[in-house]
């Protein structure tokens, strides 16, 4: 029992390192000087798991009821670079389980309301990590006096490694669908 808190500290210890490095490291290198942030916001909505591929296995959203439920910070500086860091709790149907799992990343603008991405994935509380491609689509809300500014939908592609002690290696990928606010 001691082991697993043990294990389980690390766990949440590693992921507050890695999101940290995941401010820290991009300031450093001056892709987002923080200090000099042009604007600050964020973003929360929902995500749908809708297919997953886990070694051969298909398996859809009527299979088993997953979602999450995304909120985010975004930092972005002059360019076209912005760096979001975003938290997914998800809840999952069957079996009935809720996990948390801690999104940085970057988005690169590319026009006309779209942007690429990438994120890493750290599931907290589990040994499942990954990284998340994604395709990005906002639309400004139009009232610049307003809390939120755009909505979007975006596109994710989660490719995860779960490496459980003692269980069976896996790599789960899994398209969805994010759709949400921005302000």
């Amino acid at each position: 029992m001691q082991r697993e808190m043990c294990n389980n500290r690390h766990m949440i210890w590693g992921c507050k390192l890695w999101l940290a490095a995941a401010v820290v490291i991009p300031s450093l290198f001056g892709i987002v000087p923080v200090a000099r942030a042009q604007s600050i916001g964020g973003h929360i909505g929902f995500v749908l798991p809708l297919v997953t591929d886990t070694n051969g296995q298909t398996t859809t959203l009527g299979d088993g009821f997953s979602i999450g439920f995304p909120y985010g910070i975004t930092v972005k500086g002059k360019g076209r670079f912005a760096l979001d860091v975003e938290f997914v709790p998800m809840i999952q149907d069957s079996p009935r389980k809720v996990s948390l799992t801690v999104d940085p990343g970057g988005l690169w603008s590319i026009g006309h309301g779209f942007a690429v991405g990438m994120r890493v994935a750290f599931a907290t509380g589990s040994s499942q990590f990954g990284f998340i491609p994604l395709l990005h689509k906002g639309w400004p809300i139009g009232k610049e006096d307003g809390f939120f500014k755009s909505y979007f939908v975006e596109a994710d592609l989660p490719v995860n490694f779960n490496r459980p002690p003692g269980g069976v290696a896996t790599n789960p990928v899994t398209f969805a669908m994010h759709f949400g606010v921005g302000f």
